[in-house]
């Protein structure tokens, strides 16, 4: 069973309008994954989350609230929840992920920086003033709020005198690179995902051992942004040996997300099936999006590794946490 839909989708819509994000967390928790990395603030290049990496363990928190909640009597005064969330932030009080899940995502992040600095690319980070990029209200068709807060993205941007944006996920390259120009008259930021700008730079020597992998593709990179071969290219350049499961590239199959906070049920039985895919050729997997990463992770059993490509590069650097 699920919560009813039109209260949940309701809620997210009323946190972003009033809150800035689908799922409010405090800006400490955005930013703490920066701490001691010395990252310059703002300038015309920056590293831009877009706070999708540090909302995953809160939504996995939250997925967890919604499937009890959804299993006891008070799943039919949801409305009444939704009413309540627009006077006080009620995500607040069951999202409270563990502090060891957080640094896991955060750890992430760090060992993105970290690669980027190490193939001599400048950039700095917005600190606080980094947006969350609406993809969630995007892949629910919430247009009205979406068109409001991507404006409100665009215009800070522009205000700390941003030309360029390196993205650390599919969905916000995706909605600053493909979906924003088409909300914004006049769009004009450059957008890469760090995999693309890793890929074309000159990483040095690194070295995995000849470890084999199997890559799990994001739909969202492989179809519409067109980023398969990049990820490859660098986890050879690493040393790794790159082995491909049924259902790779453009033809990937879905990691059951992002429909989790509507139909969990149906995301749980997605991710089985494309974990036993993967698992099926190597006990490593490779994933490069935080949705993709939390959903198979969820249904990984003993002895089979899920990390995010950045872990596994940084890990061959010799740069991993």
């Amino acid at each position: 069973m699920a919560l009813p839909i039109g209260p949940t989708v309701g809620v997210l819509a009323d946190n972003l309008r009033r809150r800035g994000s689908v799922l409010p967390v405090p800006a400490g928790a955005v930013t703490r994954w920066a701490g001691g990395l010395g990252l310059p603030a703002g300038g015309e290049t920056v590293l831009y989350t877009g706070s999708m990496y540090q909302l995953i363990p809160y939504i996995a928190a939250m997925g967890r609230a919604q499937e009890r909640l959804a299993e006891s009597w008070m799943a039919r005064f949801a409305g009444l929840g939704r009413a309540a969330n627009r006077i006080v932030n009620v995500s607040a009080f069951m999202a409270r992920p563990t502090s060891a899940a957080r640094a896991q995502y955060e750890r992430t992040l760090a060992n993105i920086a970290r690669l980027l600095g190490d193939a001599g690319i400048e950039f700095g980070y917005l600190y606080e003033a980094e947006l969350y990029s609406g993809a969630l209200a995007y892949d629910l068709g919430l247009d009205e709020v979406l068109q409001a807060h991507a404006r409100k993205v665009y215009d800070t941007l522009k205000s700390h005198g941003v030309r360029r944006l390196i993205t650390v996920d599919p969905h916000t390259t995706n909605m600053l690179r493909s979906v924003y120009p088409k909300l914004i008259p006049g769009y004009d930021l450059e957008v890469e995902s760090y995999l693309e700008v890793l890929a074309k730079a000159d990483r040095g020597s690194v070295t995995a051992g000849g470890l084999e992998v199997v890559v799990h593709d994001s739909c969202v990179y492989a179809r519409y942004e067109k980023v398969v071969e990049e990820p490859r290219r660098l986890l050879r350049a690493a040393g790794f040996r790159v082995a491909e499961p049924d259902f790779a590239g453009k033809l990937t199959w879905c990691c059951g997300g992002p429909v989790e906070s509507l139909y969990p049920r149906k995301a749980l039985e997605g991710a089985s099936r494309r974990l036993g895919q993967l698992a099926a050729v190597s006990h490593r997997i490779v994933t490069m999006c935080p949705i993709c990463l939390v959903n198979l992770r969820r249904v990984a059993p003993a002895g089979v590794q899920v990390n995010d490509i950045s872990d596994y590069l940084a890990g061959a650097a010799g740069r991993g946490e």
